[in-house]
This record gives structure tokens, sequence and C-alpha cells, in this order.
């Protein structure tokens, strides 16, 4: 399973790269820091799965890339992150495509056990 990674935090980056490429048969083909970058890349890779922040460098959003990215490319799951993970949020990412939503403060290992049974073919 080839996942893409988007995250304008270098340390949090790093941190979700190292567990996300330590998951068994899953392996990370791209990362981005600005939703530019990353809908540039997500559509040149076309990747399994991406999990994609919220918050993004500049004036973008996670959002911005789920509504340029799904239409082209509705077969790639995006799992969202945030710190602001209030229902308004995780509805809009739902409404836009998302297969789940988690808070990025206190959800990383719920992000790990739902990406490691996706790349283990349970979901």
């Amino acid at each position: 399973m080839e996942i893409f990674l988007v995250e304008d935090s270098v340390p949090v980056r790093a941190r979700l790269a190292a567990m996300l490429d330590a998951i068994p048969g899953a392996r990370l083909i791209g990362e981005a820091a600005d939703a530019d970058t990353a809908i540039r890349d997500i559509l040149a890779t076309r990747p399994d799965v991406v999990v994609l922040d919220l918050g993004l460098a500049g004036s973008t959003s996670g959002f911005d890339v789920l509504r340029a990215v799904r239409p082209q490319a509705p077969e790639i799951d995006f799992y969202m992150l945030s710190n602001f993970a209030a229902d308004p949020y995780r509805q809009l990412a739902e409404r836009l495509g998302a297969c789940q939503f988690f808070d990025k403060s206190c959800e990383f290992d719920v992000v790990r056990a739902v990406i490691t049974q996706r790349a283990a073919g349970k979901q």
C-alpha cells in the first residue's frame, strides 16, 4: 500500500513518516507541506492512501487538497488529521470524501491502527 503524507509541521511530519514507514505492507512514497505541492504530487503518484493535515503552509488547507484531488482520483482514500477536530471540521471532511478525521493531539495511535488495518487488507 502506497501512502502520501501532507503535513506542514516538520517535526510532526517526521513523526508521522516514521510511524507510517514502520507499518508492514505500507510504503511512504511522498510528502508535501502545502496544498499546491500536495495536489500536484498526489495526482502524479496516485497513492492508495493520503494522510492529510487540515492546516497547511500558506493560506491553504487540507480541504483545498480534498476538493482538488477527489474529483480527479476518487479511488484514493484520504485520512485527515487536525488539532482542530470540532464537529464542523469533521463533517466537512466527510462531505468532501475523507474516510476518517483524527484529532492530532490525541489520536496518533488510532491513525496507526487504521492505516495498519488498511495495509493488511482489513478495511
